[in-house]
């Protein structure tokens, strides 16, 4: 049987960004932490160790669970954004995303500066839409 490993956690957001070794990946975080709480309107949960979310949805596909409808985690290596998937809007908007690289389901950014914040917010708008419209019973 599947066993689910990102739960939404008590865990302090604050103290998992005041942890990040990288002063300039904290700041970015904080950054990141304004723009999404603002956009969503949700407040940020710990999803897991390490992943900021905000809002959630229930999936079924294979198997069943509890996801954030969007979250960012800034890690060692690069900060993951983490948007819906499965969206031609998604790889539309993207295209004036600024310095990115995608993964299967993450965005990948260095640094905040790199990227459009006008972007960034219709990306979450765009995945919170999606998910709602994929997902409506949450």
């Amino acid at each position: 049987m599947y066993k689910l490993k990102t739960k939404e956690t008590d865990n302090s957001v604050i103290e998992f960004i005041e942890s990040v070794d990288s002063p300039k990946k904290r700041e970015d975080a904080y950054q990141l932490l304004d723009i999404f709480t603002e956009t969503t309107g949700h407040k940020a949960k710990m999803w897991g160790p390490s992943i900021i979310g905000f809002g959630a949805y229930h999936y079924k596909y294979g198997h069943e669970g509890d996801a954030p409808l969007v979250g960012f985690s800034p890690r060692k290596a690069k900060i993951s954004l983490y948007f819906a998937t499965g969206d031609a809007e998604r790889e539309n908007l993207l295209k004036d995303f600024g310095k990115h690289t995608t993964g299967k389901a993450c965005v990948y950014v260095n640094k905040v500066a790199d990227i459009n914040l006008d972007v960034l917010q219709a990306l979450i708008n765009q995945s919170i839409r999606f998910l709602k419209e994929t997902y409506p019973d949450h």
